[in-house]
């Protein structure tokens, strides 16, 4: 499908380092910021910009913070079109994280919510705005989103900020095509003169087919991570993607040269992708945590798991 209005953002530093506390190596990170400049992606988000008085910058890799002087180590030399962003969590991150667009390498700050935290979003996203960036709000956990609630949330971005897109997030991995008809319909009756964005997770194998139909319905913001990267059972694979939009911009070569020589060997350190749990998970729509704790017993000792045990638990979870 060949769409050019159709922006494709690559989350694979982001997302993918939810499984590594965003431990990449500096060469990781630097040669998946290339690959992806010169595959002609439209945006790259290499990590979030979250509190380090939330996060320990012991536990948790450069990354998790994305400053400003990590980052421009990764794009110098680097000559590309691609826009770099970073992704705030309003409840784990505050506006004095947010410098002045001026001297940073960033130009979008993507700021991921709960419907519950909206008015922390907006906050986040106004201070983005009014420190010269351009901003996103991405509603997660939306398949758990009280009907009325995010209808109030919704009409309160388009009243109250300046952002130029707004997400439907599958956290969960729950949706159907059927679910992405809904929701985008909903965003659609509040968000009147901004973009529509989809980022779907990967639980039953559906994240790539609801990215697709998102596109179908309108939405004209797609991420993907390079080989479905990401928590759990990852995210639509940013290869795929781009070859279902057919836009002649993309060169795909870079991209699975990447994939082959950086991200695929991370699979000896971190597993994502789709399995039983995380498909249990997916159908319940339950968050992946309770499967990402059996996983780690079950490769600990794979004689103590029972998956239909794990099963009858989530049952008594929903």
């Amino acid at each position: 499908m060949y769409r050019p209005e159709i922006t494709v953002v690559d989350c694979t530093i982001r997302d993918g380092g939810l499984m590594n506390n965003s431990m990449f190596p500096f060469e990781t990170v630097r040669a998946v910021y290339k690959a992806v400049c010169e595959a002609g992606v439209d945006i790259v988000e290499l990590g979030y910009r979250n509190s380090k008085e939330m996060f320990s910058t012991d536990e948790y890799g450069p990354w998790r913070f994305c400053d400003d002087e990590d980052l421009k180590k990764i794009v110098d030399g680097v000559e590309s079109e691609t826009k770099l962003s970073v992704m705030m969590d309003a409840h784990k991150s505050t506006v004095d994280d947010i410098l002045p667009k001026e001297g940073s390498p960033v130009d979008i700050i993507r700021v991921a919510t709960y419907v519950k935290d909206i008015d922390k979003a907006i906050k986040t996203a106004n201070a983005a705005t009014d420190n010269g960036y351009d901003a996103t709000i991405n509603v997660m956990a939306i398949s758990h989103a009280v009907d009325w609630e995010l209808d109030e949330a919704l009409a309160q971005i388009q009243e109250e900020t300046k952002v130029f897109a707004v997400y439907i997030v599958d956290s969960f991995g729950a949706l159907y095509s059927e679910d992405i008809d809904f929701y985008y319909d909903k965003y659609k009756k509040y968000i009147k003169n901004r973009e529509i964005g989809v980022h779907c997770h990967n639980h039953q194998q559906l994240a790539f087919a609801n990215t697709i139909q998102g596109i179908i319905r309108g939405a004209n913001y797609v991420d993907g991570t390079l080989y479905g990267i990401g928590r759990a059972a990852g995210n639509c694979p940013l290869e795929l993607l781009m070859s279902f939009l057919k836009n002649p911009k993309f060169d795909i070569r870079p991209i699975i040269d990447v994939i082959g020589k950086h991200i695929m060997p991370l699979q000896q350190e971190i597993t994502w992708g789709y399995n039983i749990p995380y498909m249990v998970a997916g159908i319940l729509n339950l968050h992946p945590s309770e499967a990402m704790e059996f996983l780690k017993l079950d490769k600990d000792d794979p004689s103590k798991t029972d998956y239909r045990a794990f099963y009858e638990k989530c049952l008594d979870l929903v």
